[in-house]
């Protein structure tokens, strides 16, 4: 995946004016709505959509004309009075294609806007594409009588000529606009055309020629580079790139970097993409358009801390725009941290047994866990190990990879169904999760299922010795997926049962539920287990929402090795997607005691692995708490988990 092409989006057509409303504007933030009652099937290919966030940050569609009657309206009315916000209202509108709908709210910026350059920009070309060119021109010669010549106006002034058919007088104006701020991208886009139309591509770079030979001009200079780069004139073109960052302040414009470091990444001079654009880069400033082509170039050197720093630094401006781009490169990082080290190990691996009492998130510390009552002490131990699936793989080296979906369920499975029994029955629970100890800790993945008399080894050498074991062997070479279940006792490692579930890989919820059950009946037929009903407020998220709880309570598991002495920082792969993850899940859940509670331990588990990641998601824990209480006490409880996290 190649970020350093398509940085500029589709060059303007022969002799003709760029997009009006690019011309002396800037980017407009992201809008924000209520969702719609329905979305599309592929909504982010629909171009009757447009794509919002939600306060959580959820990315959200709505229908174009929902936007337009239902959203738009209020919105300029409650930023009448507001030039900085009208002004990016405006923009979006005109932006979707909305320009009748905004064409008081123009003339109304234009009247008030303390930046008068702007609103005349904006108000003059709603006045030109309405067809209304007379009063087109009078704004822009307005402007230009009261403040001065300014490359911008002249340059939608020209435009006005243009469409009149007035070429001779466009040319004469646009050049005079580049004249007065040669830097304006689509003015000079625009002249080079104009000069390619009528000269082929001597004339075209004559044109930058002209330009670049211009006081302050610096835009130009980006364009002669280019064409050195097509030319294998690698020294031309970092001397064009040399006199255009001298010519301008810091911070360098973010479409400078952009082209600077898109065009040397795509010719492969990466040392020198880093040399000339990473000083200049400011995080707040240039963002993700920058920053990924960094990540790219960093990640491609093999400099991968590098990388990772930078995307930190996005990663800290909490833009839910850009979520879907940093998860990429997240994963890529830890992909290409994997690639460089061995797959091979010179000797056996050292494995232990974490050991996991009781639910995962029932950390017996958190205010929470009174809400449980205590096992007795002679209360019949149940273990359960799983780690073992079978993948559609012929190796059998052992392998350094990132987690993948067999690896999660079979983390995941003993995990559920230990909190099942603990909370469904009298007995005590604890999981196994098998551990490399040395060069690179991570969890392991059996090929093969666990034979009744290693498990119940493990299971009887752990501190507090288990009568029975349940082991969970996942196959999923093949759709459904099928999970076998054994339980064995421990003393005789003697097999007492079995179950034997399928489920499509993708709805869990269609068979693992009842799995739960199934083994609840086989503990009391075979394990002298007394059932219980559960306590009020247990209650697993169902239907579509249950593959996302058995994705939390694996990567709960994660979060809390990667808290561990010994393991390294990088060991957590997508921290802040879990935390995001655990987010969603609440809210698509919001009444659910179980999901708020793997939330809160999460979070508290997160702080102490990487607690750069809290500060990130305050706000919307706290929305999340205001807006979605849940009855006393809990809400009290998960309440105090997070104020341990503001004051830590």
């Amino acid at each position: 995946m190649s970020f350093f092409s398509n940085l500029f989006g589709k060059k303007p057509e022969s002799g003709k004016p760029p997009d009006d409303q690019a011309t002396g504007q800037a980017k407009s933030p992201p809008k924000t709505a209520l969702p719609a009652e329905a979305k599309p099937v592929d909504p982010a290919k629909d171009k009757n959509m447009i794509r919002v966030f939600d306060g959580y940050g959820r990315e959200m569609f709505i229908p174009k004309e929902a936007w337009r009657t239902n959203v738009l309206p209020g919105t300029i009315k409650a930023n009448w009075n507001n030039p900085e916000a009208l002004y990016g209202i405006i923009l979006n509108a005109l932006n979707d294609g909305f320009r009748s709908d905004v064409v008081a709210a123009a003339e109304h910026l234009y009247e008030i806007d303390p930046i008068p350059c702007r609103a005349a920009c904006v108000w003059g070309i709603i006045l030109k594409d309405e067809g209304r060119l007379d009063a087109a021109e009078n704004v822009f010669r307005d402007f230009i009588a009261k403040y001065g010549e300014d490359g911008s106006i002249l340059t939608n002034l020209a435009k006005v000529h243009s469409q009149r058919k007035n070429d001779s007088k466009a040319e004469e104006i646009l050049w005079r606009g580049l004249e007065v701020d040669p830097n304006q991208d689509n003015g000079l886009l625009w002249y080079q055309s104009i000069c390619r139309e009528r000269e082929g591509a001597d004339g075209a770079e004559a044109a930058l020629r002209r330009v670049a030979a211009q006081p302050g001009s610096w835009r130009a200079q980006l364009w002669l580079a280019r064409t050195a780069l097509q030319t294998r004139n690698l020294e031309g073109a970092l001397a064009y790139y040399s006199e255009s960052l001298s010519r301008v302040g810091k911070p360098a414009p973010a479409d400078m970097l952009m082209q600077i470091s898109g065009d040397l990444g795509n010719a492969a001079h990466l040392p020198e993409l880093l040399q000339l654009v990473e000083p200049q880069f400011v995080v707040e400033m240039h963002g993700l358009q920058v920053g990924n082509n960094l990540i790219k170039a960093h990640l491609d050197l093999g400099q991968l801390d590098a990388a990772r720093q930078i995307l930190n630094q996005l990663y800290a401006l909490k833009r839910p725009d850009w979520q879907q781009a940093l998860q990429f490169w997240d994963t890529e990082l830890t992909k290409a941290r994997l690639a460089t080290e061995t797959n091979e190990p010179k000797a056996p691996l050292k494995i232990t047994m974490l050991t996991i009492e009781g639910p995962v998130w029932l950390n017996p510390s958190s205010p929470v866990a009174k809400l449980f009552a205590a096992k007795l002490p002679d209360a019949i131990s149940v273990c359960f190990l799983g780690s073992s699936a079978g993948v559609a793989s012929n190796s059998q080296r052992v392998q350094h990879q990132p987690a993948d979906a067999p690896g999660r369920m079979s983390r995941a499975l003993p995990l559920f169904l230990a909190e099942q029994v603990a909370l469904n029955s009298q007995a005590r629970v604890q999981t196994l999760v098998p551990w490399i100890t040395e060069e690179i800790a991570g969890f392991v993945l059996s090929g093969a299922p666990w034979s009744d008399e290693n498990a119940s080894n493990y299971a009887r050498q752990s501190e507090h010795k288990s009568d029975y074991v349940v082991i969970t062997h996942l196959k999923t070479q093949n759709e459904p997926w099928t999970v076998e279940l054994r339980l064995t006792r421990t003393i005789d490692a003697k097999c007492l049962g079995n179950q034997t579930s399928s489920f499509p890989s993708i709805r869990p919820e269609e068979s693992i539920p009842e799995l739960g059950r199934q083994l609840l009946a086989l503990l009391v037929e075979h394990a002298e287990v007394e059932s219980q009903v559960p306590i009020s407020i247990y209650a697993v998220p169902n239907g579509q929402n249950f593959p996302f709880y058995l994705l939390r309570l694996e990567q709960l598991l994660a979060v809390r090795c990667a808290g561990m002495d010994g393991v390294r920082a990088d060991f957590l792969n997508g921290a802040r997607e879990i935390v995001d993850g655990n987010l969603q899940l609440c809210l698509a859940c919001p009444d659910n005691v179980t999901a708020r509670v793997v939330l809160a331990q999460t979070l508290l588990a997160m702080n102490k692995a990487r607690p750069d990641i809290f500060p990130e998601f305050r706000d919307k824990l706290t929305m999340l708490q205001k807006e979605k209480p849940l009855p006393e006490p809990m809400h009290g409880m998960i309440q105090q988990v997070l104020n341990e996290l503001i004051v830590a």
